[in-house]
């Protein structure tokens, strides 16, 4: 069983920066993709950065620019960095990794709250 920790989310005030991290129980050298989502109250869960195996990137077209996502292999960590922040990126953020043949795993979650 795999386990993923989230960590660094709080309540900021709009234009602030938060750095989200995700710490995985196992190696993420070889991940399929390993990244971030997030869920507002009262809607669904979308993707907000995710990087995929070959090592691209990718980015919802609402955070680009302001978030950036890294990795660090030798602590088995993704980071979420997130700068210029916005009262709508409220939600709960979810960190999710995926290894070929071991699967899919999510996170707890960690609330962001931005207050304007």
């Amino acid at each position: 069983q795999v386990q993923l920790v989230e960590s660094g989310g709080g309540l900021v005030q709009a234009g602030g920066s938060l750095r989200l991290s995700c710490a995985a129980s196992r190696s993420i050298f070889d991940i399929v993709t390993m990244g971030w989502y997030r869920q507002a109250p009262g809607k669904q869960r979308e993707l907000v950065a995710v990087f995929r195996s070959a090592g691209s990137t990718n980015y919802a077209d609402s955070v680009r620019g302001r978030f950036t996502i890294s990795r660090d292999n030798a602590k088995n960590t993704v980071f979420l960095q997130m700068n210029s922040l916005k009262p709508e990126d409220t939600a709960v953020y979810y960190c999710n990794a995926v290894w070929i043949f071991v699967g899919a795993y999510w996170g707890p979650g960690t609330q962001v709250t931005v207050s304007s």
